[in-house]
């Protein structure tokens, strides 16, 4: 068997967390044949909690667990992590606004960047869960200045899952059918969920479903995803995250299929006129734990400037948190 993995996990305790950590100990991530050693961080009220949630890990008796690590301290949490999955962030209270629950997650996600520089193994990949995710991810990204940059990345798979469900459920087919489903931007209301280059069993997507269900349905059902959620449910989507997270990981981890491409959020290198730098999602390829943004994807007018649109909400939300950014 091969030697262990560690994964950090922060925000251990809560609700993504916990439908998390069951399928990392299960292999869905690494695989069958990876152990792994989980180093969970939580803040010093929710220790308690944490340990009811080892507790239940370690009755699962995954084989594949080799150890279970608790801290309310970053560095500790962070130390020699080969794989971090930050998800632990404040969320949003009554009458907040995206621009305070920006400044809010700030100064913890400075924190917890600062612990990856200062602890975690040299072959560390971290991916930000906890939102808002594209600017939490810049701003831990800064805060390890000897980690290089594409070792960081923001989860909009859930985003891309939410979108190639409502495809296969219209098209009548599964959702493995659908490929070249791209996230482009932040994840927040302007993502632009391009389905013009979208794939339904190797079809272009607009062939198969035709009309205006695009525009009219499919767009504002997977930009408001997460809202009818909580409005169904009374609490926010947290086992959908995790699924994502996983997925995210996992591409990253074994690579994606020849010729597929995932959505992830990566910083920019100026690709299709994206300021340089910030944490915009792309249609990416990974290969060994690597990732590149796919080249040369055209697009309308209307497209462009729907990538330029949540690109200007990106720039104000960098221009927020400036202080933070070293």
């Amino acid at each position: 068997m091969k030697a262990p993995i560690r994964v950090a996990v922060t925000g251990a305790a809560g609700n993504i967390g916990y439908a998390l950590l069951f399928r990392l100990g299960s292999g869905s991530c690494y695989g069958e044949d990876q152990p792994i050693i989980l180093q969970l961080l939580e803040i010093t009220p929710a220790m308690k909690a944490l340990e009811g949630v080892v507790m239940e890990l370690n009755d699962a008796a995954f084989p594949l667990v080799h150890g279970i690590e608790l801290s309310d301290d970053p560095k500790q949490a962070f130390n020699g992590a080969n794989q971090i999955f930050l998800v632990g962030s404040r969320p949003r209270g009554p009458g907040m606004v995206r621009a305070d629950l920006i400044r809010a997650n700030g100064p913890i996600f400075v924190g917890q960047g600062q612990a990856i520089n200062h602890a975690a193994a040299d072959d560390v990949r971290a991916m930000v869960v906890g939102n808002p995710c594209n600017t939490n991810c810049l701003i831990a990204m800064h805060s390890a200045p000897d980690v290089p940059n594409e070792r960081f990345s923001a989860m909009t798979r859930l985003d891309e899952n939410r979108a190639r469900s409502q495809m296969a459920s219209k098209a009548g087919v599964t959702p493995d059918q659908i490929s070249h489903m791209t996230i482009w931007g932040n994840h927040s209301g302007t993502m632009f969920p391009d389905y013009h280059h979208a794939k339904i069993s190797g079809r272009p997507a607009t062939e198969v479903i035709t009309g205006d269900w695009w525009e009219a349905d499919f767009m504002p059902t997977v930009k408001k995803r997460g809202a009818a959620i909580i409005a169904a449910r009374g609490a926010s989507s947290a086992a959908s995250a995790a699924s994502s997270a996983i997925d995210h990981m996992s591409t990253l981890w074994h690579g994606t299929a020849p010729g597929q491409c995932h959505s992830m959020g990566v910083p920019s290198d100026g690709s299709y006129g994206i300021p340089e730098g910030l944490i915009y999602s792309f249609p990416c390829r990974t290969e060994n734990g690597n990732w590149e943004i796919i080249q040369d994807i055209d697009h309308s007018d209307d497209a462009k400037a729907k990538m330029q649109a949540t690109a200007d909400e990106l720039v104000s939300e960098r221009e927020a948190v400036a202080d933070l950014l070293g």
